[in-house]
């Protein structure tokens, strides 16, 4: 497959979006949900796009409620859950299937190049995170219980 950033995805407004936008950059990709134990990790994410921001890198998520149901809101409410509990200010986009017959093309590509344990590509539940290089290629993907914090050095060694 083509770089990850040649996979149009969908705005939070529902509006197709072009992910070429952030061709060039170092991105950390996630599945998120307002309503899970590991929704503080949002914070962490934060701090890494504050961080980070400058030398060209992106963290960019996608809510999805497959996971017990843990992202039932709309994207405004998403949106406001987002900015007034954890002050994000990262591309938050549409809601999204990561798994099964509606999965979205964008999850798709990334299970497919970074499988999880075993080489099974489904994601497990929210906040896998996969980091892509400036070429738009996958090339890590980390569980749900890794904290963002965790992740800097292989980060600052793809910036």
């Amino acid at each position: 497959m083509s770089a990850i950033t040649e996979i149009p995805v969908k705005a939070a407004d529902g509006g197709e979006v072009d992910l070429s936008a952030w061709a060039g950059q170092v991105l950390l990709i996630v599945n998120t949900a307002s309503k899970c134990g590991f929704t503080p990790q949002y914070a962490g994410l934060e701090a890494l796009w504050r961080k980070y921001k400058a030398q060209g890198f992106a963290v960019l998520a996608f809510p999805c409620n497959q996971f017990g149901a843990q992202e039932p809101g709309d994207a405004a409410e998403i949106a406001s859950f987002c900015s007034l509990t954890y002050d994000v200010t990262f591309p938050v986009f549409a809601k999204v299937d990561v798994n099964g017959p509606d999965a979205a093309p964008l999850f798709e590509a990334l299970k497919h190049d970074a499988p999880g344990l075993l080489g099974s590509e489904a994601i497990k539940w929210n906040f896998t995170k996969f980091l892509v290089d400036r070429a738009g290629k996958v090339v890590h993907r980390y569980a749900p219980t890794t904290a963002p914090e965790a992740l800097e050095k292989d980060i600052e060694a793809l910036l």
